[in-house]
C-alpha cells in the first residue's frame, strides 16, 4: 500500500524528505526503490517528528490504520492527506478529513463528506450528497452513488456498487462486485447481487 502511496507523492513532485516506516517486513532494503529511507523503529520516528511532524498511512486495513493512526499521533505526529491531482472533484460543499488518501481516477462530486482516514482506491466514484465515516477502506472501482450514509471502519470489495440512499452501519465489509441494494446493520459482512448477509455454518 505505500508504494500506492508513493505514486500520489511522485505525482504531486513531492518526493523530498519522503521517509517510509516499516518494523516488520524482513525483505526490504533500508532504501525503498535505493532512494527512500526507510524506519525501523518509534524512537527514530519521534526524532523526525521533531523537524516534520507530518505522516499519512501507506498501509491497508481500517483497525490497521487506525492503530498506527494512534501510535504516530501518540509520538506527536499530525495525521495528512494524500491525494492525487489525477482525480475530479466538486468544487461545492465537498470535505475530506486529515489522512485520507485518494487515488488517481477516481470522481468525488458535490457535497460529499469523507472522514479521517480513509482510502479511495483508484477509478472509483462518490457522488452527491454521501458520506463516509472514519477509516472506511474502498476498493478499486467501487461506485457510491448519491445520498449514501456509510459509517466508520467498513471495507467496500473491488467493484462494489451502492445504491441510492442506501445506509451502511459500522464496521461492515462488503464483499467484491456486490450490489448493495438494502441498509446493512453495524457489523454485517454482504456479499452477491443483491448484497444478501453471509451467515456462518
Amino acid at each position: 500500500m505505500a508504494k500506492e502511496v508513493l505514486e500520489i507523492f511522485h505525482q504531486r513532485n513531492e518526493l523530498k524528505n519522503l521517509w517510509f516506516y516499516d518494523d516488520i517486513s524482513t525483505d526490504i532494503p533500508g532504501k525503498l526503490f535505493g532512494i527512500f529511507p526507510v524506519i525501523r523503529n518509534m524512537q527514530r520516528v519521534t526524532e523526525m517528528f521533531k523537524t516534520d511532524n507530518r505522516f499519512t498511512l501507506g498501509i491497508g486495513g481500517s483497525q490497521l490504520r487506525f492503530k498506527f493512526s494512534e501510535m504516530f499521533k501518540k509520538a506527536g505526529g499530525e495525521l495528512v492527506s494524500c491525494i492525487s491531482p489525477l482525480i475530479s472533484i466538486g468544487h461545492y460543499g465537498t470535505t475530506i478529513n486529515n489522512g485520507t488518501i485518494v487515488m488517481a481516477g477516481t470522481v468525488i462530486t458535490n457535497d460529499v463528506h469523507i472522514g479521517e482516514g480513509c482510502i479511495i482506491n483508484p477509478n472509483c466514484t462518490i457522488s452527491h450528497d454521501s458520506h463516509l465515516g472514519d477509516f472506511v477502506e474502498v476498493s478499486p472501482g467501487v461506485q457510491i452513488t448519491g445520498h449514501c450514509e456509510i459509517g466508520s471502519f467498513c471495507h467496500i470489495g473491488t467493484n462494489a456498487t451502492i445504491l441510492p440512499k442506501i445506509k451502511i452501519g459500522n464496521n461492515v465489509t462488503v464483499g467484491a462486485g456486490a450490489v448493495v441494494t438494502k441498509d446493512i446493520y453495524d457489523g454485517f459482512t454482504v456479499a452477491g447481487v443483491p448484497a444478501k448477509r453471509l451467515v456462518k455454518k
